[in-house]
């Protein structure tokens, strides 16, 4: 398992420890190998504003169109990198870290 390495690793503000969001490569890797360049760069661009500004600011960002999934999928969200590709992501908390898991990126059918 691949965790996205970031440069703060704790976030204090008025000496309260606060939760901070950690982006996990973990199943993906093999199927990174073969998405074009693009859509990984896009994919690492959404992970490193995920640990910069936080989960909940970036699903605010309508260009990823990040929602929902059922079904299946219950309990996990996508997000679009381009119109083909999406990724497939779920959340863990862990005390203070909040673990995004990346689960899959394929090429989705409309």
């Amino acid at each position: 398992m691949t965790v996205w390495k970031s440069p703060c690793c704790k976030v204090r503000l008025f000496g309260v420890l606060l939760a901070v969001d950690k982006v996990v490569f973990g199943k993906v890797e093999k199927q990174l190998r073969k998405v074009p360049g693009f859509v990984v760069d896009k994919l690492l661009a959404w992970a490193k504003s995920v640990e910069l500004k936080g989960l909940r600011e970036i699903r605010r960002i309508p260009g990823y169109h990040d929602e929902l999934l059922k079904g299946d999928r219950r309990g996990q969200r996508s997000i679009r990198l381009t119109k083909a590709y999406r990724a497939i992501y779920s959340e863990e908390h862990d005390g203070t870290i909040n673990l995004v898991v990346i689960e899959e990126v394929n090429k989705h059918d409309y």
